[in-house]
């Protein structure tokens, strides 16, 4: 009997070292459960989930630096990500009507979809002004679409004054939660992709 509960435990350390790291590349590999979500397969996807508006004050001064962004399909929903480091900022994630302006400039964004769902992030950049020459923290793409169900298209549309906004393109305006996680600071967002 030692034997075997011993070998389950092997087996399940070894499984947990192959598995992806990567919270958009599989919905089980997070150690947490987004709110409004059960964690199990026979409950309703995203329960819970609204199209009123999201905000939450950030608590720190420091400002937060993004790294990555990027989103996926799962089952029964599209999960987008910000991941920062120095912490997470404060935020407000809700749908607005078009024209899409550039944040500073106030030129017109196009972005695909029927319904955009901004995300604003504050005391939030993409770059560390307090290095010299101001080095990119996020690199990736300013605009890409994504191979999900729901969401058609991300765009950055600003980072001025601390204040970091992004674009979510969604197909139609759907019900959606936000979480956050840590270890690294992540803001999640899952759009519901299906009823």
């Amino acid at each position: 009997m030692v034997i075997r509960a011993l070998l389950v435990t092997i087996a399940a350390l070894l499984l947990a070292g192959c598995g992806s790291t990567d919270d958009e590349t599989s919905a089980t590999t997070e150690t947490t459960v987004p709110t409004g979500t059960t964690g199990t397969g026979s409950s309703p996807v995203l329960e819970g989930a609204a199209t009123d508006p999201v905000v939450v004050e950030g608590t720190s001064t420091d400002i937060s630096l993004l790294t990555d962004v990027r989103a996926a399909a799962h089952d029964g929903y599209d999960r987008v990500v910000f991941q920062f480091r120095n912490g997470l900022p404060g935020y407000d994630v809700r749908y607005v009507e078009r024209p899409v302006v550039a944040d500073g400039s106030g030129d017109e964004v196009e972005v695909d979809g029927g319904a955009v769902l901004l995300v604003r992030m504050e005391p939030a950049l993409d770059a560390d002004l307090t290095q010299e020459s101001a080095p990119r923290t996020y690199t990736g793409p300013q605009r890409f679409t994504p191979t999900t169900t729901a969401v058609a298209e991300l765009v950055r549309t600003g980072g001025f004054e601390a204040v970091l906004t992004w674009a979510v393109g969604v197909d139609e305006e759907r019900p959606f939660l936000v979480s956050t996680l840590e270890n690294p600071a992540r803001l999640v967002i899952d759009v519901k992709s299906s009823e």
